[in-house]
């Protein structure tokens, strides 16, 4: 279900979802993109995570519905913790993760790519969260993410009545951060990934962070406190005089890799 794959000496890595012919999530499938991720935060070199669907149609379809066509309890549980274990370590990762969307992004496809951190989109793609219409919700951080991004208003027309939006609707309205010409998607996180490999990797680390605090309710005094307080962790790594060592010799940095 997961390919993946390392690029630029390993710094980026890339998941394919493959699952002919919607790349839509079965039970492994969520755990083994779960199990990725863990594998991924525990690699110092990895710096960021492209996460596309194979082939030019569909990054994902979300579940498999005949997964629910026989009203078992049992199961839409199982299926309800695997999507939200999978999606809440994808959003809560150490690595920034950029969405590739090269297609339909439907359902639990949708979440996967509201689960990252950026999230870029073809020109042909249509984005929606239609689990309402066929008697379920959204149990893959959905109805929490989707608001956060484009505001509780699309959020409701998008879940509550059905809405899909194409690569422009959802530039406009906040949901992807660019769109791209057919087939470019994954070249144009690919970007995205290098830019991120040149920062300071416990720089990164440390902003990702404090940006989630805003959207976890953390009160704005109590952030700005660990703000300030992560600003001065820097200083017990290599990166504030190597950064500015470079910046100063007009040379590209060095950062060193270690575990922390």
């Amino acid at each position: 279900m997961i390919e993946l794959e390392f690029v630029d000496d390993g710094a980026i890595a890339c998941a394919t979802l493959k699952r002919p012919p919607a790349n839509a999530f079965s039970a492994e499938g969520l755990l083994q993109l779960k199990e990725a991720i863990e594998a991924l935060n525990t690699n110092p070199r990895v710096r960021a995570l492209v996460i596309t669907g194979d082939g030019p149609k569909f990054f994902s379809a979300g579940a498999d519905l005949n997964t629910f066509a026989d009203g078992d309890r049992a199961v839409a549980r199982e299926m309800a913790a695997r999507f939200g274990a999978a999606f809440e370590t994808l959003a809560d990762a150490r690595i920034v993760t950029i969405a590739a969307i090269n297609g339909y992004a439907m359902g639990g496809g949708l979440e996967c790519a509201l689960a990252c951190d950026i999230r870029v989109a073809e020109e042909h793609a249509q984005m929606a969260l239609p689990e309402a219409s066929v008697g379920l919700l959204p149990s893959g951080l959905g109805t929490q993410t989707l608001p956060w991004l484009v505001g509780e208003g699309w959020a409701k027309k998008m879940i509550l009545a059905g809405v899909r939006v194409d690569a422009s609707t959802a530039l406009r309205i906040g949901l992807v951060e660019d769109v791209v010409e057919r087939g470019a998607s994954r070249d144009a996180a690919l970007a995205l990934a290098r830019g991120v490999a040149k920062q300071s990797p416990h720089g990164v680390a440390y902003s990702k962070e404090l940006i989630a605090l805003a959207r976890r309710g953390v009160p704005r005094s109590a952030a700005l406190a660990v703000e300030r307080e992560r600003f001065v962790d820097l200083f017990d790594t290599p990166d504030p005089r190597e950064g500015v060592a470079a910046f100063l010799g007009k040379r590209a940095p060095h950062w060193a890799i270690d575990a922390r």
